[in-house]
């Protein structure tokens, strides 16, 4: 019986092997690679020399993940493997000696789950190679819940009998979370222009062009639309353009650069279908930002064409799909003026797109961090999240990650029992117990002390808390949502911040952008703030002139929303008529520092190490040995902190 039971715990254990592929023209490191792997008990499917011998082995083995050298041996490097790898949901990690910034900003590009500069130590490969797991894991759990939703959304449409137009307006709708666009162009393959655009306006906000509006738009006369069409080439297969390649498409098919032109687009992404077995239908969505369609789109759409071509079929009569040349006048949608996206003020493009990141990730527990500079509005972000989410009836609690004192962290996010410690007179329930089964938001988490963050990402990894004096852990239920302001990129390098940590936390990272990338909302908001605050003072609220309305669009707002608010705030005082007729702004660059541009740098394992040593040195004052000095806390004997300080060339002058 025991050996049947042991069998059955090397056949479990054997299952539970993940298998990864190293890619890596250094025999020696290959092989040490493997070792460190091996031991840890992940399965090695192989070594490949090159980009060639690494896809022949990925078709036959199937690995779970790859460790990717950038420079291999042949005409073929890394970065290209990498962009095949990512086509095939393969997760990925870089190993490379090479840390200029401009690999690393070619291998960037590729999105990789991790990034390890030889020389490298175990705990860094294993460490990297959870963490690469656990976001692999999420990325295909939100591909496979996208790929759902916008099924289900369109599978109502097709059951709802809806007309022709309404119908396209609400697949624009369901499209725009998963695939977003400022123009969506909609038609059968014909001899004439015959399509159909639909425009967005606003947050939800949408119109159908047909032909003759067309014409009114770009100022031709619907022959020469027509004559335009004619004379492009037209894609039969799925296809992205951007940047040089968008440039010589527009040369190929002018009917896009008419479009391009007239709806200021940067990019698009091209999906022809076959409704029929001789009608050919397409989609195509344009966008005004750069780099906005990847192969996860066209694999997105792919896997939904079925679901397409019945939307089709459906809205179409019989007549329209054997001859799709009859015209059909369509009459503009009533639109209705859009009201903010959950309490968040901004129908620019730059919102437009964080609000479908909101939309897309909230249904989800995935791990988010809202990136962006101070007082752009993150917390109402990570409120809208929690909104739309299935958690939405349990607790969000937010906390202040640089406001907590070291001293009481432990006991503040985690609990103590009575009597744990001096001056515990009573039980506290700490702030993740609070939240269990809703969401905690760690605002400034980049201002979160090593110490701490190393017991919030065992709390992560364990999903299991212990209260200070308590006899057992709890296991917990909690999203995490994490803000910063600042680059974690670079904290990570100067050793202020656990690259564990990061790659935990970074597994959905949402932009927001400074007010002053987003001019267009600032008149929305301003009003906002007036009719706000005036009703607070019970007043009627002013209007702004047109100088003080110039004045505010004028301005660059460092201090962003909450700026823009406090200006207002004191404008309405100011102000004793009905109209705000000048605006006091403070021009002084000593009070708005400028903000330091992001950058992506990742130093050499020996440059993280110094850096590192040097930040503990200075917390201790120098202290080496001892109590409370840097060998303790950083768990080394005080002879090797002294062998590594004097390598690392560490002079006790900068201490």
């Amino acid at each position: 019986m025991k050996k049947s039971a042991d069998n059955r715990y090397e056949a479990a254990v054997s299952a539970l092997k993940k298998r990864v592929l190293i890619v890596e023209d250094q025999f020696i490191e290959a092989h040490d690679l493997q070792l460190i792997l091996e031991k840890a008990n992940y399965e090695v499917t192989g070594i490949a020399r090159s980009v060639e011998q690494a896809l022949e082995q990925i078709e036959i083995e199937k690995p779970d993940l790859v460790f990717l050298d950038i420079m291999l041996k042949g005409n073929r490097d890394g970065i290209e493997l990498a962009h095949i790898l990512k086509e095939k949901y393969i997760g990925f990690i870089f190993i490379s000696a090479n840390s200029s910034k401009s690999i690393l900003d070619q291998a960037k590009t590729t999105q990789p789950y991790g990034f390890i500069v030889k020389p490298f130590r175990d705990q860094d490969v294993l460490t990297t190679l959870e963490i690469a797991f656990y976001r692999q894991q999420y990325s295909l759990e939100s591909q496979l819940r996208q790929q759902f939703q916008l099924q289900a959304a369109i599978t109502e449409i097709i059951n709802s009998n809806v007309k022709k137009e309404e119908a396209l307006l609400a697949f624009a709708k369901a499209v725009q979370t998963f695939i977003p666009f400022d123009y969506l162009e909609t038609g059968f393959i014909s001899d004439h222009y015959d399509n159909l655009g639909i425009v967005r306006r606003n947050l939800d906000q949408y119109q159908i062009i047909n032909l003759q509006k067309l014409s009114q738009i770009v100022v031709l006369s619907e022959k020469e639309i027509n004559e335009t069409y004619k004379k492009s080439k037209i894609d039969k297969e799925p296809i992205i353009y951007t940047e040089e390649a968008l440039i010589n498409n527009l040369q190929e098919a002018p009917i896009k650069a008419l479009l391009t032109h007239n709806f200021g687009i940067k990019s698009y992404l091209v999906f022809p279908i076959s409704v029929a077995s001789t009608q050919n239908y397409h989609f195509t969505f344009y966008s005004r930002n750069l780099n906005v369609y990847s192969q996860e789109h066209l694999q997105v759409l792919s896997s939904l064409e079925p679901v397409f071509c019945q939307f089709i079929a459906k809205i179409y009569s019989k007549e329209d799909l054997n001859l799709p040349s009859k015209k059909t006048e369509i009459k503009n949608s009533k639109v209705i003026a859009a009201e903010g996206f959950e309490g968040i003020i901004g129908n620019s493009s730059q919102m437009n797109t964080v609000f479908n990141y909101i939309r897309k990730v909230a249904p989800s527990d995935t791990s988010v961090l809202v990136l962006g500079e101070s007082g752009t509005g993150k917390e109402k972000i990570a409120q809208s999240i929690h909104a739309l989410s299935p958690r939405k009836d349990k607790p969000l609690v937010i906390i202040n990650c640089g406001a907590i004192p070291e001293n009481l962290a432990e006991s503040l996010l985690f609990g103590h029992e009575k009597g744990a410690f001096t001056g515990a007179l009573d039980r506290r329930i700490g702030k993740f117990e609070l939240a269990d089964g809703g969401t905690i938001f760690l605002d400034e988490i980049g201002e979160m002390s090593l110490e701490l963050q190393v017991k919030l990402l065992r709390v992560l990894q364990e999903r299991e808390i212990e209260r200070i004096g308590g006899t057992s852990p709890m296991k917990i239920d909690v999203r995490i949502i994490a803000a910063t302001n600042k680059n974690l990129e670079e904290e990570v390098s100067a050793g202020r911040f656990r690259m564990d940590l990061y790659y935990r936390l970074h597994v959905f990272p949402i932009m927001v952008p400074p007010l002053k990338k987003r001019k267009e909302d600032i008149p929305d908001l301003a009003n906002h703030f007036i009719t706000i605050y005036s009703e607070k003072m019970g007043r009627k609220a002013p209007v702004l002139s047109d100088f003080a309305s110039q004045q505010i669009m004028n301005y660059n707002w460092p201090g962003n929303i909450r700026e823009l608010e406090h200006v207002m705030q004191r404008s309405i005082l100011l102000t004793e008529g009905n109209t705000i007729k000048e605006i006091e702004l403070s021009m002084s660059p000593k009070m708005h520092p400028e903000q330091p541009s992001e950058s992506f740098s990742i130093k050499t394992i020996l440059e993280n190490e110094r850096d590192y040593i040097l930040y503990i040195l200075k917390k201790c004052n120098g202290k080496i040995s001892g109590a409370g000095g840097a060998a303790e806390i950083l768990d080394i004997h005080p002879s090797t902190l002294n062998s590594k300080i004097k390598k690392l060339e560490i002079k006790k002058g900068i201490i």
